[in-house]
């Protein structure tokens, strides 16, 4: 059985395409194209699942067409719509840390090299310009920029991202 705590989203699939199960998908990163990735993992009824890459395309930077093993009508493409794709861990290493979607990071620690143990990352806010790594606190909650000038680490086997925020950043 596959947990989710072994593997790290790298897209999603968008739309059906065609009639014979081909399907549209958006990536963040294209790790699967560089290194010898045999399947994609989807998480279906709440169990992640392995289905064998038969064929892709790019069509684009971030998007391509994807045939799956074993899909072969539009109506069973049509339920993979909206589904994330994951990767196993192991394949992490091979991937830049700007290809990696953000939400990945709920759940690690934030550890600032000069105060500490920040906390524990509930949820990242795409909401606005500036991504920010939300930490609820006692009373409120912490919103610390994602920006890549003040990370100095990640350690995605301990599950901690370091980082060096600037003086008085917290003060606010």
């Amino acid at each position: 059985m596959i947990l989710k705590t072994e593997v790290f989203p790298i897209g999603q699939i968008t739309k059906p395409h065609g009639v014979n199960g081909e399907m549209s998908f958006s990536f963040t990163s294209d790790v699967f194209d560089r290194e010898d990735v045999p399947y994609f993992i989807f998480e279906l009824e709440g169990i992640l699942v392995p289905f064998f890459l038969e064929e892709y395309r790019f069509k684009g930077n971030t998007t391509g067409l994807i045939k799956l093993d074993g899909i072969t009508t539009d109506e069973e493409a049509r339920n993979f719509a909206g589904l994330t794709i994951y990767l196993p861990k192991k394949f992490l290493e091979k991937v830049e840390d700007a290809e990696i979607e953000l939400d990945y990071f709920a759940g690690f620690n934030l550890v600032d090299v000069n105060k500490g143990l920040l906390g524990k990352i509930a949820e990242v806010d795409q909401t606005t310009e500036n991504v920010l790594f939300v930490i609820p606190t006692k009373n409120d909650e912490l919103l610390i920029p994602a920006g890549e000038e003040y990370i100095t680490e990640i350690d995605h086997d301990k599950k901690i991202i370091y980082v060096d925020l600037p003086e008085g950043l917290l003060d606010l």
